[in-house]
């Protein structure tokens, strides 16, 4: 009997080690290609334009940064996605978690036909809508401004039935005693509800303000104005032209990898303040009614 535990102890070793090195190298395939971006944004010019992976700058130099800053005005479609990422999140939180607060009451008239249309939803492809949203975007005057931008996506079914799931953890009794002393709906979702949800309302946050700052499908389809590019959109002409606006400098590797590095900033400034709501929320969010 011995033995048996001994050879299976050896083995669950062996399964362990080589989950870790699988891991390992998993993980050395996502660092890899940041670190040679990193590298490659604080070479020069000359030096970044060589045919190697880079680990460590070569020619230590910062104008790739300069470059795309001054010469490239990266700043109007930073601050352009700035606020369609900052407004359409806010507005995308405050709808979903006020439908998904009005799907947790059980006598709700035609719940389950509603629940049944947001699922639908989900199953539709965006590109199957994409002609629609362009019709209505045009009929609305909204082509050409970042309000299109912002009312993209402003609700998602995905979003609605995951605040659904956390609302659902907080006990219904609270809201009816707190009816009971004389407490609005509003009031009722606004001190109860939202806070002991902030699991939830990190985690959609989080998964939308990715998802907007990320965004390009919405502004190469709904913005002509080189003025209202996003930052995506401008990175995207950036790395496929051969030359800067102004036609001064030639964009070289260097550049185009500071305004990678750039474009990523503000999602790794964001993620260490929620991630620890985040997995709470994930694990939280998974169970069921």
């Amino acid at each position: 009997m011995s033995d048996r535990f001994e050879r299976l102890g050896w083995k669950n070793k062996a399964f362990d080690t080589l989950n870790v090195l699988f891991l390992f190298a998993l993980m050395l395939t996502m660092i890899i290609p940041f670190i040679n971006v990193l590298a490659l944004s604080f070479s020069s010019g000359i030096a970044s334009m060589r045919p190697e992976i880079v680990l460590w700058p070569k020619q230590f130099s910062a104008e790739g940064y300069e470059i795309v800053w001054k010469s490239l005005d990266i700043w109007r479609p930073l601050l352009n996605s700035v606020i369609v990422t900052v407004i359409g999140t806010a507005l995308h939180v405050l709808l979903s978690s006020l439908a998904g607060y009005v799907f947790i009451y059980p006598r709700l008239p035609g719940k389950k036909a509603m629940l049944t249309f947001v699922l639908i939803t989900m199953m539709v492809p965006q590109e199957a809508i994409m002609i629609p949203l362009y019709v209505v975007n045009k009929d609305l005057h909204l082509i050409n401004t970042l309000s299109a931008l912002v009312l993209s996506g402003l609700v998602s079914g995905f979003s609605i039935l995951l605040m659904r799931s956390f609302f659902l953890n907080v006990p219904y009794e609270m809201s009816e005693s707190a009816k009971i002393d004389g407490a609005g709906e509003f009031r009722i979702f606004l001190t109860m509800y939202l806070r002991l949800a902030a699991a939830g309302l990190a985690t959609v946050t989080l998964f939308e303000f990715v998802g907007r700052w990320n965004m390009f499908t919405a502004p190469v389809m709904f913005i002509n104005d080189s003025m209202k590019y996003t930052l995506q959109v401008a990175l995207k002409a950036m790395i496929i032209d051969t030359s800067s606006n102004s036609g001064t400098y030639m964009v070289t590797t260097n550049v185009r990898m500071a305004g990678i590095v750039i474009s990523i900033l503000p999602l790794i400034a964001v993620y260490p303040f929620v991630q620890k709501y985040f997995m709470k929320g994930i694990l939280l969010g998974a169970s069921k009614e």
